[in-house]
This record gives C-alpha cells, sequence and structure tokens, in this order.
C-alpha cells in the first residue's frame, strides 16, 4: 500500500516521493520537495480511477514552476501589500515577488524547502506522513526560528492536513496547501462545468494586485454568490468590475460561523461528468478561491497543456494582508 522511492536531489539533499495506494479507493503521491501533492487518483461512477490533481512529471518541472502545485505554503499564504508588514512596533521588509507584493512566503517559500521525513505510520485503512521544516530568523525577512511540521493523512475515503508551528519570537504565520482540482480527471480541460458550494455570506473585494480594499462585503447579487451549488462558468465572464481585476474568481470568501476549535464543511465540489464529488472541511475563517486564471499554455503531466481555469483551487486559510 506504501512504496518510497527516490524523486531526485536538491542541494545535496536526497528528495522522497512516497507512493499510496488503497485499491479500488484512493492513490496518491507526495514527495518531501515542497510537500507537494503530485497526484491524486479517485474513482468516477463507474470505479474508473483518475488523477485529479495539476502537477507535473518530475522534480525538475516543479522548481522551475511558479504556480505552487499541490504544495504547502507559508510562511504566510497569500499576498502582502508591499512586502511589509509591522509587528510591536517594529517594521519588517519581505520580498516582493508578486508585482509590489509579497506572495506565499517569497522566492523560496515553504514550496520550494525540502522537509525532513519525520515519520510515516502505515496501516490497513490509513496512511500517515509528517514533515518537518526549520525556518530560520530572517528567512525570507520573517522574525523567529519557526518550526512548522505538517501530518499528511490518507485514508480510502480522502486526504487531510494537520498544521503545527513554533517559534521562539513573535512571527506571523498563515499556512495552506495549495492543490488545483479538477474533478473530471481530464487535466487539459476546463472546469467551468464543475459545481461548487461555498459556506460563505461574504468576500473580500480586492485592487488589481489582489490586495483587499476595504472589509467584508455581502455575496448576496454578485457573481460571488455560491451559497447554492452553481457552475462556475455561470458567472465567471460577468462584467462586474472584481471578476475583471480577478480574471475571474481569485478572492479570500469569509466563512459564516468560524470555529478554529472545531473542523467544519466549508465547500463543496460537484462534477457532474463524472460523479465526483469533493468535500472541504477547516478550521480556519477563509477559503481563497481561485480558477486557475492564469495556466493559459503552461505544459503539465504526460506533457499536456494546461490552459486557463483547467484547474481550481480551494486554499483553506486565514485572511491577506
Amino acid at each position: 500500500m506504501l512504496q518510497e522511492t527516490v524523486f531526485g536531489e536538491v542541494a545535496s539533499k536526497e528528495v522522497k516521493l512516497f507512493s499510496i495506494d488503497f485499491p479500488g479507493a484512493l492513490k496518491a503521491e507526495l514527495t518531501n520537495y515542497g510537500g507537494i501533492l503530485t497526484s491524486l487518483f479517485v474513482p468516477d461512477r463507474e470505479g474508473k480511477l483518475e488523477d485529479v490533481v495539476l502537477g507535473y512529471d518530475n522534480l525538475d518541472q516543479y522548481r522551475k514552476s511558479s504556480f505552487y502545485f499541490g504544495a504547502l505554503i507559508g510562511r504566510f499564504a497569500n499576498r502582502i501589500a508591499d512586502g511589509k508588514f509591522q509587528l510591536d512596533g517594529k517594521s519588517f521588509k519581505l520580498a516582493t515577488n508578486n508585482g509590489p507584493n509579497h506572495l506565499h512566503g517569497g522566492e523560496v517559500g515553504f514550496d520550494r524547502a525540502v522537509w525532513e521525513v519525520l515519520e510515516v505510520v502505515e496501516d490497513k485503512e490509513c496512511v500517515e506522513i509528517k514533515l518537518r521544516y526549520l525556518s530560520k530568523d530572517g528567512e525570507e525577512g520573517y522574525p523567529g526560528n519557526l518550526t512548522t511540521v505538517v501530518t499528511y493523512v490518507f485514508k480510502p475515503s480522502g486526504f487531510s492536513v494537520k498544521y503545527q508551528a513554533q517559534t521562539d519570537k513573535k512571527t506571523i504565520l498563515n499556512l495552506t496547501q495549495h492543490s488545483y482540482f479538477n474533478l473530471s480527471g481530464i487535466l487539459d480541460q476546463q472546469i467551468l462545468d464543475h459545481e461548487v458550494q461555498i459556506n460563505s455570506s461574504q468576500f473580500l473585494p480586492i485592487d488589481k494586485y489582489g490586495i483587499p480594499t476595504r472589509g467584508p462585503v455581502p455575496v448576496k447579487n454578485t457573481p460571488f454568490d455560491f451559497t447554492r451549488f452553481k457552475k462556475v462558468r455561470q458567472d465567471i465572464s460577468q462584467d462586474h468590475p472584481q471578476m475583471i481585476l480577478g480574471n475571474g474568481y481569485d478572492h479570500s470568501f469569509v466563512l459564516d460561523h468560524p470555529d478554529q476549535k472545531k473542523e467544519r464543511q466549508i465547500a463543496s465540489v460537484y462534477h457532474p461528468g463524472s460523479g465526483r464529488f469533493m468535500e472541504v472541511l477547516s478550521t480556519e475563517p477563509a477559503v481563497q478561491f481561485y480558477t486557475g486564471n492564469f495556466l493559459e499554455g503552461k505544459s503539465g503531466k504526460n506533457s499536456k497543456q494546461y490552459h486557463a481555469r483547467t484547474g481550481l483551487c480551494l486554499e483553506t486559510q486565514h485572511f491577506p494582508n
């Protein structure tokens, strides 16, 4: 059910690939480079297993990529305006790797780290892989030595990601997992026919750089109303200022009734063609819904060409900036 192979090498560190197989139910591959989920095979309504996450065939492609396919994101997921923040009256300057802003941890975020494999536990119904990374004081401009432990738990019904972190200085932290899903199993096909539901009655409007411009506004009577299932294509081409600024959906949705001590269902995705259905559970206050708006012409697995909107992300996290 679990196999471990060598995926490559980065800076004299061996990179591993873990292959998990629950026959007829779920297959997955995970590497300790960036904690990347490289594949996820799940059955359709006929029981046919197909890969439903975007990615690449080899380590070199992941190292050259700027799309964060399947990766762990830190220290701070999403954007920080001008790459600057203040903490206890002190100013900190971060890399600006997304126009004028800091994005997903900077030039060398957690997605480009070789994580230590801390523990691997396997039984008939579960595989746990625990990864650890030490982000040293000053790395990418952040204060404090931060030790992050992430545990992937795979079961026949799906997978979960558990985060823990400890620091020796006050710092900021916002962790997430950045898989792009395409439940059709045809990874160069657009996700416009996917039906999405998000438990959110408010979202954050953004400027042209993806930075929130104000506090939450209601989703009602806007293209951002996913309180009931609707196809992605229904409103994505609307002549709405926010849809134009994001080139589609790339917004933080404020989750209703957040209880960060209790995991709850926060979103669902259904693909009518295959019958695949995905539920997202989280303890976080927000989810970034992104429809892969800038993937046009990018080569992916099996030399397939990805296009704009061939994958969707539901990144559970705190709020940007």
